[in-house]
């Protein structure tokens, strides 16, 4: 059982929760720690000093006193005001996490909001009731206010929810669940939509599917290379260890793994080739670099998950410090370098897809024995070198980039919203590269038959069989990519 705002969240504890196979509550300790916190806001909106966010009013505004009388509207008014997102809705399972990493923060009780609206958030976590949320709009900084604001919308009953795949108006979503529309009180609205939760809900989403697909990566440069008939000397331990990299070693320990036993790789030993093209001996290094970099964006995003990034952060009855916790800087380049290492796993895929087609060491041109007649694989790399270049195209990192908002009191922003978002794209783009390797990884160990390879390998050619089968003459391909497509996102490729 995972406590919020006492246990410690982890990419897998995030999305074990929002699958429902992990169950959180609000234990004693939290209640207490929101319960304390609001005691505090309570006095600081009764008296005379103005404190930014509980009885001022927002940004440029934030020299405009509010009186006690109208400090629900001021914060209700926060939530409507901010909701200008546009684009496609996020899909739902962001939404979520969105939610359950917000109330991990308020939990903590720095924010403080009540202990009701709290419970409320956790209500619609539990009984999916999850609140549509416009993809574009935020600069993330203030925090990833559109994407929030339109996410806590429906505790005011407007904005929408999902109710399964349906889209209904938040008030008929919450009489079906017999709750009234809640009113917000001081330092409500400000401590719901400050905060990275958006960049945040992306990078656990983009390292969760990362986690399975940079071992994936590995299973497919190593029948690529069986196809290929490469050496395995490249992957020895004793070449790594002089210059230790995590991820070189951890991808070089991997490869010997996957190739343990193999017989058709002793048909290398006695070759002419002295060594092979990069995208097939450097796996260690170039695979290793990405893992290295997903490992320090892994890094990051945990201690996200388990800060306070609203404000302004309530420390006593007198003292709610305006800072900046919630600028999205020390996620956003993170999630622009990662993008760059899932790129480039792409990149050297593609350049392996293109070596098996050259006909070289035994294998046919275009890995067909019929060709002329037959194209046989030539035209799926096209579709690797066009979603390789896309990638390259997406990974201009806008954590490079800030136009100042709010009249220049937001003078420097960090767009990791949009970083999280091509993070994201780039990784489904690098689900279909892989599928096609995979492809033709598996024809290319066709021509070395009688030979057998190892038991990890030989399982996943024959799970890529049963989808599958051999190209012998020209057909649709579609069909195919589409079905290692499916496998790939349904993790069914063993990588282990």
């Amino acid at each position: 059982m995972f406590k919020y705002g006492i246990d410690h969240l982890t990419v897998d504890i995030a999305m074990a929760i929002a699958n429902g196979s992990q169950k959180a509550i609000i234990d004693e300790q939290a209640k207490n720690n929101i319960i304390n916190c609001r005691k505090k806001v309570e006095t600081i909106a009764s008296s005379d000093k103005a404190v930014y966010g509980i009885n001022t009013g927002f940004g440029p505004l934030c020299d405009v006193q509010i009186t006690p009388e109208e400090t629900s509207k001021l914060q209700e008014n926060l939530l409507i005001t901010h909701a200008v997102g546009v684009g496609n809705p996020i899909d739902k399972q962001l939404s979520k996490l969105m939610m359950i990493c917000k109330v991990h923060a308020l939990c903590q009780g720095f924010s403080g909001v009540r202990l009701e609206l709290v419970e409320r958030i956790i209500y619609f976590i539990n009984n999916d009731l999850l609140p549509v949320v416009p993809e574009q709009g935020s600069v993330g900084a203030s925090g990833d206010l559109a994407p929030l604001s339109h996410l806590f919308l429906p505790l005011l009953g407007e904005g929408e929810f999902y109710i399964n795949d349906e889209i209904v108006p938040a008030k008929r979503g919450l009489e079906k669940h017999n709750l009234k529309p809640m009113q917000l009180q001081a330092k409500e609205g400000l401590g719901l939509i400050n905060g990275t939760q958006f960049i945040l809900a992306h990078a656990i989403k983009g390292l969760d599917k990362m986690n399975y697909i940079q071992d994936l990566v590995d299973v497919s440069g190593a029948m690529s290379l069986e196809g290929f008939q490469g050496s395995a000397s490249p992957f020895k331990e004793q070449l790594h260890k002089i210059r230790p990299f995590k991820g070189n070693l951890k991808v070089a320990e991997r490869i010997r793994m996957l190739l343990k036993d193999s017989q058709n790789l002793q048909n290398h030993y006695e070759c002419e080739r002295v060594q092979d093209p990069y995208s097939i001996r450097c796996m260690p290094q170039v695979h290793g670099a990405s893992r290295n970099a997903l490992s320090h964006l892994n890094e990051l995003a945990e201690i996200e998950m388990n800060a306070v990034t609203d404000n302004p952060i309530v420390l006593s009855e007198t003292e709610a410090i305006s800072g900046g916790n919630f600028h999205g800087q020390p996620l956003a380049m993170a999630l622009d370098y990662a993008s760059i290492a899932v790129s480039e796993l792409g990149n050297i895929a593609d350049r392996r897809c293109y070596l098996l087609l050259e006909g070289k060491y035994g294998l046919p041109r275009l890995l067909t024995k019929a060709g002329g007649l037959n194209s046989g694989f030539m035209i799926p790399q096209y579709t690797t070198a066009a979603l390789v270049t896309e990638n390259k195209s997406l990974c201009f990192p806008p954590s490079a980039d800030s136009v100042p908002t709010s009249l220049g009191q937001e003078d420097h922003v960090s767009m990791g919203s949009i970083s999280g978002r091509k993070f994201n794209q780039i990784i489904g783009n690098l689900e279909k590269i892989i599928a096609i390797e995979l492809m033709y990884a598996a024809q290319a160990m066709e021509f070395r038959r009688p030979n057998t390879f190892s038991d990890i390998v030989e399982e996943n050619f024959k799970i890529i069989r049963s989808k599958v089968a051999k190209l012998d003459e020209d057909r649709v391909l579609k069909d195919d990519i589409y079905a290692i497509i499916k496998l790939v996102q349904s993790r069914s490729i063993i990588t282990n």
